[in-house]
């Protein structure tokens, strides 16, 4: 992912600053030149980029600041606030409501991935619960119903189009219907895109809006355009009332963070961003934890929804008891690798842990891992239970050994490989034999109260010390924004 390649050169211009002996005006200047640099690459506007330039040093006056201040902090805090600053609109785009319909209108140019983008927003809803369905009113496009069609029923989500009506407003109105009287909570209307901004697409979009009255009109846009989109964006607004919007194909194109910023420059909300082909390729935006995993800060809100999506709730008293006695089996192993793929891409979890970043996991290494997983797991299918639930390494033999390879139809230095990458993973997982796991009733008490104090008696020590003891412990805990969060690491918090 291009943003990956932004986020590195912003991240080593701060590890650079943070190596300097002396935090001086030339350390500064070089750090900011080089985020500088970093942003005019990605297209943003040179203007937005020269005003947050300006903005830092008037916040970072290093002959004003007193010598017991941490400036480091204070220059990587004033850089937050300006990339935060320079991609939040300042207004919250409308929230569908469970229960009670909504219907949501996708708007844009033919080739920004609208289709796609609205299968992957229905598909996002219905993993949280919704009833989501697709209207399909593009009557424009050759094949743009077969492609709802075959995205739709691939995401099991229902749909409604016709090969043979070519009026927009009618399909829309029809399919609106139709769905509001099946209950569904969000109905989704697809319209036609063209090739630029033609006076007739607008005229087009202005009657299925004024037919269906959406609740919300999302505009989705390429990110290939680069700082262009400003004109795009505002040239929509003007003609229906787009409330947000879906910047695509953020995977492929160095003119990402381009986009971004000339879409907030339009006061519209960016509400999601398309970053691959694939149905999961759909992140949600929210400024300040985009901003945190672009300086490698990590999203550990964002973390925490991955881990409670994936992991049911009652199974995570389970999960914890197991931590606790550090007993490490491939059974596990096998479970955890479950919850990795349901995760979705790997860069996308890996740029929500604090001090990594997606670049660490390049598009191409992200696929061989994931292969990797699932050949591991092929071969924990060929296995005994009393193996898969052994905790003694030494019960699995030579022979057991080439069992497991001819039965899961791979070589046995592959198995020996999947050997070793679980005693990696054990001798881990061993580190966090004494985590101290509050009685049931304790744990929404001790959640609400939580602070770095608590936390520490609930650790295990070597996994303090790797967190860097009691200043590191509250310096994460102050980024997740609440004890809560951290519970719910280790399956607290309220239910």
């Amino acid at each position: 992912m291009v943003l990956a390649q932004l986020g590195g050169s912003i991240s080593r211009a701060l590890q650079q600053m943070s190596n300097a002996t002396v935090i001086d005006e030339k350390v500064l200047n070089e750090c900011l030149n080089e985020i500088t640099r970093a942003l005019l690459q990605s297209d943003v506007q040179f203007k937005l980029v020269r005003d947050m330039q300006t903005n830092i040093k008037k916040i970072v006056n290093l002959d004003d600041l007193a010598a017991g201040h941490n400036k480091r902090k204070i220059i990587q805090q004033a850089i937050f606030n300006e990339l935060c600053k320079m991609l939040d609109p300042g207004k919250p785009s409308f929230t569908p409501k469970k229960g009670k319909p909504s219907v949501v209108m996708f708007v844009g140019l033919q080739g920004s991935g609208k289709t796609t983008t609205c299968t992957k927003y229905a598909y996002y809803y219905q993993k949280k619960g919704w009833k989501p369905a697709l209207v399909c009113a593009d009557t424009f496009r050759a094949g743009a119903f077969d492609q709802l069609k075959q995205n739709a029923t691939k995401a099991k989500i229902p749909f409604y189009g016709s090969y043979m009506e070519s009026d927009p407003m009618k399909i829309a109105v029809e399919g609106v219907e139709t769905f509001k009287k099946e209950n569904c909570d969000l109905i989704i209307v697809d319209t036609s895109g063209r090739h630029k901004q033609e006076a007739a697409l607008f005229e087009e979009m202005r009657q299925v809006s004024e037919a269906t009255k959406p609740d919300l009109v999302i505009f989705v846009m390429d990110s290939s355009i680069g700082q262009a989109a400003f004109d795009q964006a505002q040239a929509f607004r003007q003609s229906v009332s787009v409330g947000a919007v879906i910047v695509t194909k953020m995977d492929g194109h160095a003119k990402g963070g381009g986009a971004l910023s000339a879409v907030a420059a339009t006061k519209s909300p960016v509400i999601f961003i398309g970053t691959g082909e694939h149905m999961d390729e759909f992140e949600v935006f929210d400024v300040k934890p985009f901003v945190s995993r672009l300086l490698g800060m990590g999203d550990w809100s964002g973390f925490m929804d991955k881990i409670h999506e994936v992991v049911p709730m009652d199974q995570q008293p389970e999960l914890l008891q197991k931590l606790s006695e550090g007993n490490f089996t491939l059974r596990i192993m096998y479970e955890q690798f479950q919850n990795i793929l349901k995760m979705g891409p790997i860069s996308q979890v890996f740029s929500m842990l604090p001090g990594f970043s997606a670049e660490l996991m390049p598009k191409g290494r992200e696929k061989e891992s994931q292969a990797k997983i699932k050949r591991y797991m092929t071969m924990m299918d060929s296995m005994t239970n009393e193996e898969l639930d052994s905790s003694n390494p030494k019960l699995i033999n030579e022979s057991r050994i080439m069992r497991i390879a001819r039965g899961s139809g791979r070589q046995i230095k592959e198995v020996m490989e999947m050997f070793e990458e679980y005693k990696r993973l054990a001798k881990i997982w061993s580190k966090m034999k004494g985590l101290k796991i509050p009685k049931k009733g304790e744990m929404s008490a001790l959640s609400r109260n939580m602070n770095a104090q608590h936390m520490s008696k609930v650790l295990p020590p070597q996994m303090l010390k790797q967190i860097g003891g009691m200043g590191g412990l509250q310096s994460l805990m102050k980024q997740m924004g609440s004890g809560k969060d951290m519970m719910g690491m280790f399956g607290g918090g309220e239910k």
